[in-house]
C-alpha cells in the first residue's frame, strides 16, 4: 500500500494540496518531506505524535523524512491556537527544549538505512538573514489582506484585549520560507503538519511557486498533507488531563500514567486511536474492532491502545511494569509493586507525612489515627468505619474486633516507609514515615 491509501484508510489525511499531481510525484519513489517542530516545551504531546506517526508511515513508503527544528522560529512564536501573545523564549530555553524533544523522534522513526531520517535546525538559516533581504525579497510576496484572515490572526484581532504583535504575525512568513529553503536545499517538495498548519504550509508552497516561475513548468513545485487534531469522539482535545498533557517522556508522564490513559478512553474512540496511533495492520484492528463490538465490557481495544502505545515511547519493561502493577491493583497485592511503580500509581492521591518512631508504639491505634488523614473527620467516624469492615491497609480489609484494636506497625511498611489506607473501593490516603 502507498502512502497515500496507508493514510487514507487510517483516517489520518485532514487536507492534502496537489490532486493528481502529488500522486504522480509520489509514484517516483524517494521523495523528500519534513515537518517541524517549534520548541516551546522541553518535550512533545500526544497532539505533537501524530505529524510524527506520518513522517514514519512516509519512511515505511521508501521516502526520506526530515525533522525541522524550530530553533529559529522558536524564538518567535506560532500564534495558531493561541489567545494570547506567547511569551518569548532565550535561545538557551530553546536550545534546552530542543534537547529535550529530540528524546522522542528515535522511538518512532529509523535514523538508520537507506531513507534514514534527518535532523535539522531552521537556526542555521534564519538567524542569518538580513532584515532588509527579507522585506525585499520575501515579504512583497505577502498579501497583508490574505493573512488577516489567518484564523489565529482574525480571533486576535477581533478581540482588542489581546491582539497580536507584528512579531506573531510574521510567523507565518519564516514558515513559509522554511518550506522554500528546504525546497531549493534538499529537493524536499512536501510539508507534513496538524490540520491547524494549513494556510502557512499553504503560504509556503505559494513563497516556492513564485521563486520558480521562471523553472521548467513541468517540475513538481510543493505540496502539503495534514493530520486531523487528535480529538475525542465529543469533539475535545485528547491528551488533556486536570493536570496537564499527556507528555512522551517519563519526566512528564509516568508510563504508568500513560498507560492507564489510553485503558480509560472511551469506547466511541478505542477504534479510531488503534487507527491513528499504532502501527497495527488493517486487518488486526478490524478484527480487534469485532471482539470489542461483541464483548465491550473486554475493553480488548483499549487494552490493546494502551499496550501498543507505551511498548513505543516506554519500552517493554516498563510495559511489563504497567501490566505488573493493574493485576497487583486488582488482586490487592501492593508487596509485589516496587518503589517507582507505588510513586506512579498514587501519585495524585491524598497524602500525609508522620514520624515512624511512633510505629513501634501503641500509639498509632486506627481509632486515633484515621481522623489525621483525609479518610474521616472524627473517632466516631473512625469507629463506624472499622467496624463496618471499610478500612483496609495495603489492600488488605480489616473487620471485626481485630479492626477496632489495630494499631500501625512497621511491618506495615511496604519498603521501608509507605502504609496505603483505603476506605471503601476507592477512597485512598497514602502515609509516609519518615
Amino acid at each position: 500500500m502507498n502512502f497515500l491509501d496507508e493514510l487514507q484508510w487510517r483516517g489520518l489525511i485532514h487536507q492534502a494540496t496537489g490532486g493528481k499531481e502529488l500522486n504522480q510525484h509520489l509514484e517516483g519513489g524517494g521523495r523528500v518531506a519534513y515537518c517541524g517542530f517549534d520548541p516551546t516545551k522541553k518535550s512533545l504531546t500526544i497532539g505533537n505524535y501524530l505529524p510524527i506517526k506520518l513522517l514514519r508511515h512516509w519512511q515505511l513508503a521508501g521516502h526520506t523524512p526530515i525533522i525541522l527544528m524550530g530553533g529559529g522560529t522558536g524564538l518567535i512564536g506560532d500564534p495558531s491556537g493561541k489567545d494570547s501573545e506567547r511569551v518569548l523564549q532565550t535561545q538557551d530555553q530553546v536550545a534546552e527544549n530542543i534537547e529535550g524533544q529530540l528524546r522522542v523522534f528515535s522511538k518512532v522513526l529509523d535514523f538508520e538505512g537507506e531513507n534514514a531520517a534527518i535532523i535539522i535546525n531552521n537556526a542555521d538559516w534564519l538567524c542569518n538573514l538580513n532584515f532588509i533581504d527579507v522585506l525585499r525579497d520575501i515579504g512583497k510576496h505577502f498579501s497583508v489582506n490574505v493573512m488577516i484572515q489567518k484564523d489565529s490572526v482574525k480571533e486576535r484581532l477581533n478581540t482588542r484585549e489581546q491582539g497580536i504583535s507584528y512579531t506573531e504575525f510574521s510567523y507565518m512568513i519564516l514558515q513559509a520560507y522554511d518550506f522554500l529553503h528546504l525546497r531549493r536545499e534538499a529537493d524536499c517538495t512536501i510539508q507534513i503538519a496538524g490540520s491547524d498548519q494549513y494556510g502557512n504550509i499553504v503560504a509556503g508552497i505559494d513563497l516556492i511557486r513564485r521563486d520558480m516561475l521562471e523553472q521548467d513548468e513541468t517540475l513538481f513545485r510543493g505540496a502539503g498533507i495534514t493530520s486531523p487534531l487528535v480529538t475525542a469522539s465529543d469533539g475535545s482535545k485528547i491528551g488533556k488531563t486536570e493536570d496537564g498533557a499527556i507528555w512522551l517522556t517519563d519526566d512528564l508522564t509516568s508510563p504508568y500514567a500513560f498507560h492507564q490513559y489510553w485503558l480509560n478512553v472511551a469506547d466511541d474512540d478505542a477504534g479510531k486511536f488503534l487507527r491513528w496511533l499504532t502501527f497495527l495492520p488493517r486487518e488486526e484492528i478490524e478484527s480487534i474492532e469485532s471482539q470489542q463490538l461483541a464483548e465491550p465490557h473486554q475493553r480488548v481495544a483499549q487494552k490493546v491502545l494502551a499496550d501498543e502505545l507505551t511498548l513505543l515511547f516506554h519500552g517493554e519493561a516498563n510495559l511489563k511494569r504497567c501490566n505488573d502493577a493493574a493485576s497487583a491493583l486488582f488482586n490487592g497485592d501492593f508487596k509485589s509493586l516496587d518503589a517507582q511503580m507505588l510513586k506512579e500509581i498514587f501519585v495524585d492521591v491524598p497524602a500525609g507525612e508522620y514520624s515512624k518512631n511512633q510505629l513501634n508504639s501503641s500509639e498509632v491505634n486506627l481509632i486515633e489515627f484515621l481522623p489525621q488523614t483525609t479518610l474521616c473527620k472524627s473517632k466516631r467516624e473512625a469507629r463506624e468505619f472499622l467496624q463496618s469492615g471499610s478500612v483496609s491497609i495495603n489492600g488488605i480489609k480489616i473487620s471485626g474486633d481485630e479492626a477496632l484494636t489495630r494499631v500501625l506497625m512497621e511491618s506495615d511498611l511496604l519498603h521501608g516507609s509507605t502504609i496505603l489506607l483505603r476506605r471503601g473501593k476507592k477512597t485512598w490516603c497514602v502515609t509516609h514515615w519518615v
